[in-house]
């Protein structure tokens, strides 16, 4: 009897142990490729690639807003959905998503969007980069690249470069705007057939 009784106690332990031991691998199976599934090694892979690029840059910033007045006396508002300092230079805000106006002493305002930028918030120079765009008194302008001295006084509008207004469209490879002066020159270096200088006084 005592003899049965350990048999039916032996085979209760064995039976407790081999169930639990099931219910622990089906477990750990199912968490295992839970994950698997929830993120998968190419997201891991870009993941980890924009915590490294964030470890370079400063802090992000949404919905910045600059503004200010310009050596020459003029003022101006530059906007940027994205930004972030740079750790290797804090004087420099990288942006993304860039919107800027200039409000010359004319009474004239200056429009220009881009993708990218960076603003210089001790010389207050800017860049604008990729898919630049411009508007300034009826005229349309498009290009790459763009950069406004502060220091200097000056605008220029490089790479790709075509404006649109009422006279017709031209393409050059550079525009320079000086703010002081209120000049435009057009020039062109690969035929040559644009080179102008206007004066938008």
């Amino acid at each position: 009897m005592m003899e049965r009784k350990k048999k039916l106690r032996s085979i209760q332990i064995s039976l407790f142990i081999l169930g639990a031991l099931i219910i622990f691998l089906t477990y750990s199976d199912r968490n295992k490729t839970s994950k698997e599934k929830i993120i998968p090694k190419e997201t891991q892979e870009k993941i980890k690639k924009q915590l490294a690029e964030q470890s370079d840059s400063g802090d992000v910033f949404y919905n910045i807003e600059y503004s200010g007045i310009d050596l020459a006396g003029n003022r101006y508002i530059l906007k940027s959905k994205e930004a972030y300092n740079n750790k290797s230079n804090p004087e420099v805000v990288v942006m993304k998503y860039v919107e800027a106006r200039f409000f010359f002493k004319d009474d004239t305002i200056l429009y220009v969007w881009s993708d990218g930028g960076e603003y210089n918030n001790k010389s207050l120079d800017m860049k604008f980069s990729k898919n630049v765009e411009a508007k300034y008194e009826g005229s349309e302008l498009k290009a790459q690249q763009a950069e406004y001295s502060n220091t200097k006084s000056y605008l220029i509008i490089y790479e790709n470069v075509e404006i649109k207004d009422f006279k017709g469209t031209v393409f050059a490879d550079q525009l320079l705007f000086d703010i002081k002066k209120q000049t435009l020159n057009i020039a062109s270096f690969n035929d040559e057939k644009i080179n102008a200088n206007i004066n938008l006084k």
